[in-house]
């Protein structure tokens, strides 16, 4: 009997030590100052330091697999000014994504938000800027969401892939 609460203590005390640890909320503000000083971690890890995004695109792109994106972005000193995209998924459907959406955040990463929960953020990566999507499958056809890949800009000449 006293083996049996033992084991059962054990496996309670395993099981609790795979629990995950609480998070911090995604959408709290990051401080000026966290964006501006270096990683007090180590001398060799540092963040990127924040800068204003500016990129323009107009383009479309379709892969051999005949996945096309349609995209329209101008964002000046990390303020949108336009954004509107359109995704054919083959075999799946496809993705529309224009207004309203409303500015929510400028750093450290853009993001735009509809009324019906679609979340967008737009983030530089090197050259790249990275259009990403979520809670928006309302925004199209029946099971083409789950096929959605970020888009993809190179600030450099506006492309888009």
């Amino acid at each position: 009997r006293l083996g049996g609460r033992l084991g059962a203590l054990a496996a309670a005390a395993l099981l609790s030590a795979c629990a995950l640890p609480v998070l911090p909320p995604s959408d709290a503000p990051v401080s000026d100052e966290v964006l501006a000083s270096p990683s007090s971690a180590g001398k060799r890890l540092r963040p990127m330091p924040w800068r204003p995004l500016d990129v323009r695109a107009d383009c479309r792109f379709r892969d051999e697999a005949g996945y096309t994106t349609r995209i329209t972005l101008d964002v000046a000193q990390s303020k949108v000014k336009a954004f509107n995209a359109d995704v054919d998924i083959p075999r799946r459907g496809s993705c529309s994504f224009h207004g309203p959406f409303t500015q929510t955040r400028e750093k450290p990463s853009v993001q735009l938000r509809a009324p019906d929960g679609c979340t967008v953020d737009i983030f530089e990566q090197g050259k790249a800027v990275t259009v990403g999507f979520a809670n928006c499958a309302s925004r199209c056809t029946r099971g083409a969401f789950d096929y959605l890949w970020p888009i993809i800009v190179d600030r450099t000449n506006g492309q888009c892939h």
